[in-house]
């Protein structure tokens, strides 16, 4: 029982630490951050005496609030907010329309007419959805996908759009939806980060934040891995070291930072420092391995268009992404290169985002049925927000949280499925608005997480990646 007469109640297999929460880690066992030296420490006695596994690894794999129908999540992140009208969500009206002055406020201001679309559009699958040109590829898979076309957001702004749509706030300093669902969940992989993101050529808007732990414990971050070579810098052990030296340092270092930690009272940054080092003494061998993708025939490289210019870097991402969650990562985030920000030549940028990453999606679904884990994963496509229904410098658009779109399809998913919808000229969402609270509790609940009940006691308050808000999308679920 705590000071008020309660017992403490647990989160998503969480225990609730009672009081100080530092004191609850120096109970629970100062291995708190350790990942896997459970089983290799243990054997030297190196641990002081017999140790709760959960105690010593944050990325334990725990269980769920109920049975989950995802195992992982791969999301396809379309950074600079792709056109709605111009991708999955053409409107007549617009077309009918176009040239048309419409009072309007826009981020950049001086908006022009009303734009129709320069692209064509065809009906595709039993679901008769519509799908651009540019996209023949993707348009294959349209009975397997959830159309969700309602979706908004609060800032018109990159950044600030970029932390919402990942972390649930419009503002920097909290923890991502990948570190929340690895906070709760754990990692099936002793070997990788439970969360990894593939990021693009020209850095995140807004960096690490939109990956980061925030307040949670640092183990949660999501780990930035380069698709190609060495996937993280200095992970390469010196040649004049030996595997078995560098166990023996490792293991000096466990027993010193042990007792480091008893003056301490389990400090949790000391505690992911120190995890971080045992995980990166595993991921020398497993990262490396991971982007050696001579292992796959050569049919599967080229599915993914990973020995073709236009679509190396995305496909390589992708065929990554699907080698992660293979191997248990919980959580894989996939930036696409560039920037679907089209202020201006948005026919050239959107035709050229379209043609890198059409491919690769293709496979990365066919690749995953064909493995028997489409199943079992969450595949999410969308941006931070769309882009205005009137021009901007002739043929661009400008930025749009009012109304755009994205899809999911996989694990829980019901397919061939259109949900919400925006106005007749593609501006704002009108019909069953979806939030990125919308959204967030609805992958928590795919993956087993009920969003209300994944809770970090912070400055006295009981967080969660959905705040005080967000409903699951029911009609989207199988």
């Amino acid at each position: 029982m705590n000071r008020h007469g309660t017992t403490p109640s647990t989160h998503c297999g969480r225990y609730e630490p009672v009081g100080n929460r530092r004191d609850f880690l120096r109970k629970a066992g100062s291995g708190f951050g350790l990942v896997a030296l459970a089983d290799l420490l243990g054997a030297e006695s190196l641990l002081g005496g017999p140790t709760p596994h959960h105690a010593i690894n944050p990325l334990t794999p725990r269980p769920s609030h109920y049975a989950p129908r995802a195992k992982s999540i791969i999301w396809l992140f379309m950074e600079g907010g792709p056109s709605a009208v111009d991708t999955f969500d053409p409107k007549p009206e617009l077309t009918r329309r176009a040239g048309q002055k419409i009072d309007i406020d826009v981020f950049f201001g001086n908006p022009g007419p009303l734009m129709k679309s320069p692209f064509s559009f065809r009906q595709y699958g039993q679901s008769g959805a519509w799908v651009c040109e540019h996209y023949p590829n993707v348009a294959r898979h349209v009975d397997d996908l959830a159309f969700i076309r309602s979706c908004h957001t609060e800032s018109n702004n990159h950044v600030p759009a970029l932390y919402q749509i990942n972390t649930g706030i419009p503002r920097p300093g909290f923890p991502s939806a990948g570190a929340w669902i690895t906070y709760g969940l754990g990692s099936e992989s002793r070997n990788l980060p439970g969360y990894v993101v593939l990021g693009n050529n020209q850095g995140v808007k807004g960096g690490n934040l939109n990956w980061s732990a925030g307040f949670l414990p640092t183990s949660y971050q999501g780990t930035l891995f380069r698709p190609q070579g060495v996937p993280l810098l200095n992970l390469t052990r010196p040649e004049h070291v030996t595997r078995a030296d560098q166990r023996a340092q490792i293991d000096l270092m466990a027993e010193l930072n042990r007792h480091h930690l008893e003056g301490r009272k389990a400090e949790a940054d000391l505690l992911a420092r120190i995890q971080s080092f045992e995980l990166a003494y595993h991921m020398q061998q497993e990262a490396t391995d991971l982007v050696d993708f001579s292992t796959e025939p050569r049919s599967i490289r080229e599915l993914y268009g990973v020995e073709s210019d236009a679509t190396r870097s995305f496909g390589t991402k992708c065929l990554l992404a699907r080698r992660l969650v293979e191997r248990g990562v919980r959580f894989v985030q996939v930036f696409s290169d560039g920037e679907w920000d089209a202020h201006a030549k948005l026919t050239q940028n959107h035709t050229e985002h379209c043609r890198a990453t059409d491919q690769p999606i293709h496979a990365l679904l066919t690749d995953l049925k064909r493995r028997g884990m489409f199943d079992e994963t969450l595949v999410i496509w969308g941006g931070e927000f769309g882009r205005m229904p009137v021009s901007q410098g002739g043929d661009g658009r400008d930025h749009n949280p009012h109304g755009f779109g994205m899809w999911m399809a996989g694990a829980g998913i019901r397919a061939g499925v259109s949900h919400g919808g925006l106005d007749e000229i593609g501006f704002k969402a009108v019909t069953d608005r979806v939030s990125v609270n919308d959204l967030h509790a609805t992958m928590l609940h795919l993956m087993g997480v009920d969003h209300e009940r994944l809770t970090y006691l912070h400055n006295g308050r009981k967080f969660r990646l959905t705040d005080v808000a967000g409903q699951v999308i029911e009609p989207i679920l199988a």
